[in-house]
C-alpha cells in the first residue's frame, strides 16, 4: 500500500483529507512563495503546489512514498492577492474583492517515484458589497491574517460571500473531487475509517 504524505502544515487541508478517508502523515515544506516576473495566477499556483510535493518527496525518508503539495491564490483582475501583512492590507484586499467577482485557483500536486501529476482548480466567487468599517471588524477576529485574499470562506468570512460557482473546497484549500480522483489513480485508497 502507498503511502501518502500531504506537503502542509495547514490544518484546513489536514481536516479536508480526513474528511474523505484518506490515511496520511503531514510534512511542512518551507519554499520560496514570490511570483516570477509576469508569471500568470494559473501557473504559479500550480508551479508552488508541485514545487511544495517535491519538497516533501525529497525530504521523506520513504521512497514509495506518494506526496501531496497543494497551493491556493485568490485572483481579482489577474492580480494575485496573498495573505495579508497588516491590517491596512488586508482591508485594501477586501475593498478590492467589494461587490465583485474574483477567482480562487487552488492547484494540487502528486511526487513520488516516477510520479509528477497536478492540476488546477478554479472557482469563481462573488462577494456582497463591504464597507472599510465591516473589513476592520474582521480583521479584529484574527480571521484573515493568515488567508490568502484576506478570507475564509469555511469560518467568519463566510457571510462576505454572495455566490459561488465551481468548488466550496477548493476555496478552503483543498478540491475534494480533483483530489480523490488523482490520489486514486496513483494508488492512495479514500474512505479508510
Amino acid at each position: 500500500m502507498t503511502t501518502l504524505i500531504l506537503a502542509s502544515a495547514s490544518p484546513r487541508r489536514k481536516e479536508l483529507l480526513e474528511q474523505i478517508g484518506v490515511h496520511f502523515s503531514s510534512l511542512a515544506v518551507d519554499i520560496d512563495e514570490s511570483v516570477r516576473s509576469g508569471e500568470l495566477p494559473a501557473v504559479y499556483v500550480e508551479r508552488l503546489a508541485c514545487e511544495k510535493a517535491q519538497a516533501g518527496f525529497d525530504r521523506s525518508d520513504n521512497s514509495d512514498a506518494l506526496v501531496l503539495g497543494s497551493d491556493t491564490s485568490v485572483v481579482i483582475d489577474d492580480r494575485i492577492l496573498g495573505k495579508p501583512s497588516s491590517e491596512d492590507e488586508a482591508v485594501a484586499m477586501l475593498m478590492s474583492l467589494s461587490g465583485k467577482e474574483h477567482q480562487v485557483m487552488t492547484a494540487i500536486a502528486v511526487v513520488g517515484s516516477g510520479i509528477k501529476a497536478s492540476q488546477v482548480v478554479t472557482t469563481q466567487v462573488k462577494f456582497n458589497v463591504l464597507d472599510e468599517k465591516t473589513c476592520r471588524q474582521y480583521w479584529a477576529t484574527g480571521e484573515p491574517a493568515d488567508k490568502a485574499g484576506a478570507y475564509g470562506i469555511q469560518g467568519l468570512g463566510a457571510v462576505f460571500v454572495k455566490s459561488l460557482s465551481g468548488s466550496y473546497t477548493g476555496v478552503v484549500g483543498l478540491p475534494l473531487t480533483e483530489t480523490a480522483a488523482l490520489l486514486q489513480k496513483h494508488g492512495i485508497t479514500i474512505w479508510h475509517r
